[in-house]
């Protein structure tokens, strides 16, 4: 069955993109229900389950509310979807994967003047009449309709709703959201310092490596590739060996084999010697001195997006 990809956004607050649905195992049940029980999920995930997800490969990315994507195909309750916003080498119109049908939903047409971006960690987004929705993740993106003094009216997979002016920032289209410095960049993921690792996250509910050098970067006005793999070969390349050149917020890439294997990790230049990134899994957000450790070794670029 071939469904119309025009018009289909993530209806829950972040949707986890499954490698396919046969990823995901009985205790993955609160990730795939709307409304989505992420906490509860993630609180209950152990360590070893929770590395699976890498390991064994089941997830791949995840989705914010109000995400665009396009739907390729529906078998059962789950649709194949390609994640517009979210480029890869996977597949030229953006990454592809598998997420549960009652996690999106077909988004009425409206006139909008423009989109508003979650700027605060986690914003409440409420109804018409100032009740609350639900929970908005950082750099969730959605069409505005109209505004007043305190709320933007915003188009939303639940209709019209509201979000609060100092939660969000207006942009006329996605592309024109300001352009901010790399050094905004990194003091940006500085206030996600502590959130846990999560294979393929893109929230402050946790991120993966890339996940988190992606939505740094989007919240500055950049839009990167999603995966670390090919945010390698993006952007100004940077000389790998002279480190007098590199400047805070540039990213640096770090390969299996001492730097000349795959690439497998990313993170922000922090200056003097040191890193801001999202390890790995049983880990959280952190600032690394690269100096005497395993990853000195493994640097293999040096990217820059940002000024």
């Amino acid at each position: 069955m071939t469904t119309e990809a025009n018009g289909w956004v993530c209806s829950v607050k972040v949707a986890t993109v499954w490698t396919e649905p046969a990823s995901v195992r009985d205790l993955d049940a609160p990730a795939i229900a709307n409304p989505v029980l992420l906490v509860e999920w993630l609180e209950a995930l152990p360590y070893k389950e929770r590395l699976a997800l890498c390991n064994e490969n089941r997830v791949q990315t995840q989705l914010l509310y109000g995400e665009p994507v396009l739907i390729e195909k529906v078998e059962g309750d789950w649709a194949k979807i390609i994640a517009i916003w979210q480029s890869s080498k996977k597949d030229s119109r953006g990454y592809p994967g598998w997420i549960p049908l009652s996690q999106l939903a077909k988004q009425e047409r409206v006139d909008v003047k423009g989109v508003a971006r979650v700027c605060s960690m986690k914003a409440p987004l409420l109804d018409m009449n100032e009740q609350p929705l639900l929970v908005l993740p950082f750099n969730a993106i959605i069409p505005v309709i109209s505004e007043d003094a305190t709320y933007f009216q915003v188009q939303t997979p639940h209709g019209k709703a509201l979000i609060q002016k100092k939660h969000a920032e207006f942009a006329e289209t996605m592309e024109q959201f300001p352009r901010q410095s790399a050094e905004d960049a990194v003091d940006l993921g500085e206030l996600y310092l502590d959130v846990p690792y999560l294979w393929g996250g893109m929230s402050p509910y946790g991120y993966d490596c890339s996940g988190f050098s992606y939505n740094m970067l989007k919240a500055c006005g950049y839009l990167i590739p999603r995966d670390a793999s090919d945010q390698a070969v993006s952007g100004e390349e940077v000389p790998l060996h002279d480190n007098s050149s590199w400047k805070k917020g540039d990213l640096i890439f770090f390969a299996n084999d001492e730097g000349k294997g795959s690439v497998r990790h990313v993170g922000f230049y922090y200056g003097n010697g040191q890193l801001l990134h999202s390890p790995s899994t049983g880990q959280t957000v952190e600032i690394l001195v690269l100096k005497g450790s395993k990853l000195e070794k493994e640097i293999c670029a040096v990217r820059r997006f940002a000024v």
